[in-house]
């Protein structure tokens, strides 16, 4: 009997689920940022005076933290498909540290505005603002939970299984993605 040899079907990395759960989390942000841009045309001079209370050097360095430490957690992917895997939690355990300075500088930020007064119910900008980054500094928070677990399963006798490094790895991307758009949306233009 001839059988015709199958080919194998290129498979998205990590589980189904985390895709899912980012694709929806990437369509909720989605909403928010068009949500954003609509009231920003309809309220510019609100919006411009808003932003010029922004400090531009500290979310400046809120990206190049998220931006090294998704570059951490590519070298943790790598060590651990290597079979290096205590490598690989110091790449994780790097990775979460710098989402930790995120979430510190994000919060002195916000705890900044929360002296001056500044609530949701300030602006529409600060509304925009404020709804923004605590919904992207929970996901943060979210993400450096997943990375100290990583790290830490590194270093146990039974360390994660690739699939477990991809989804933590695809959920941590998802959230540097997002403030790559957030901040110069909000920050800069």
């Amino acid at each position: 009997m001839l059988s015709i040899p199958s080919r194998s079907q290129p498979q998205l990395p990590g589980d189904l689920a985390v895709w899912v759960l980012i694709l929806a989390e990437l369509l909720v942000f989605g909403v928010f940022f068009l949500a954003y841009v609509a009231a920003f045309h309809g309220h510019v001079a609100l919006f411009r005076a808003g932003q010029a209370t922004l400090s531009i050097p500290a979310a400046t360095f809120n990206t190049l933290a998220l931006i090294t430490a998704s570059a951490l957690v590519v070298q943790a992917i790598v060590a651990l498909q290597a079979g290096h895997t205590r490598k690989a939690g110091w790449w994780f355990a790097g990775a979460a540290v710098l989402g930790l300075l995120f979430l510190l500088n994000k919060w002195l930020e916000l705890h900044h505005h929360m002296q001056a007064g500044i609530s949701l119910s300030t602006s529409l900008f600060y509304m925009f603002y404020l709804g923004l980054v605590f919904f992207h500094f929970m996901h943060v928070l979210a993400g450096v939970l997943i990375l100290a677990w990583m790290s830490r399963r590194c270093f146990q006798p039974r360390p994660p299984g690739m699939n477990a490094a991809w989804s933590a790895g695809a959920y941590w991307h998802m959230v540097d993605l997002v403030w790559v758009v957030l901040f110069p949306l909000v920050y800069l233009l």
